[in-house]
């Protein structure tokens, strides 16, 4: 919970006007943050429905992770973010099933 506090308020002092979206900016500013002050970097990524971009970001120890979602235009917005990052093993489907 204290990193989405201390990211809501990093993006708050990004943001152009502090009444706008306060956990949205343009993805480089954003992954720049997340970068600098968790040594976070994207590790998985997936396109929605609508174009927008989903990213997963985690530091190299798997100690904290968030995950953005940046719309067609390039404003990213905050969705979750926690501690504890565990990448598991990706199994193929049985295409029987």
């Amino acid at each position: 919970m204290w990193k989405v506090m201390a990211l809501g308020a990093g993006f708050a002092l990004l943001t152009t006007t502090a009444a706008a979206q306060p956990q949205c900016n343009d993805r480089k500013q954003i992954l720049d943050l997340l970068a600098k002050k968790y040594q976070e970097a994207p590790v998985a990524s997936g396109v929605t429905n609508n174009g927008g971009l989903v990213e997963v970001l985690t530091n190299a120890k798997g100690g904290t992770w968030t995950i953005i979602v940046t719309t067609p235009q390039g404003v990213s917005c905050l969705v979750a973010a926690g501690e504890g990052w565990r990448a598991m093993e990706q199994i193929a489907a049985d295409p029987e099933a």
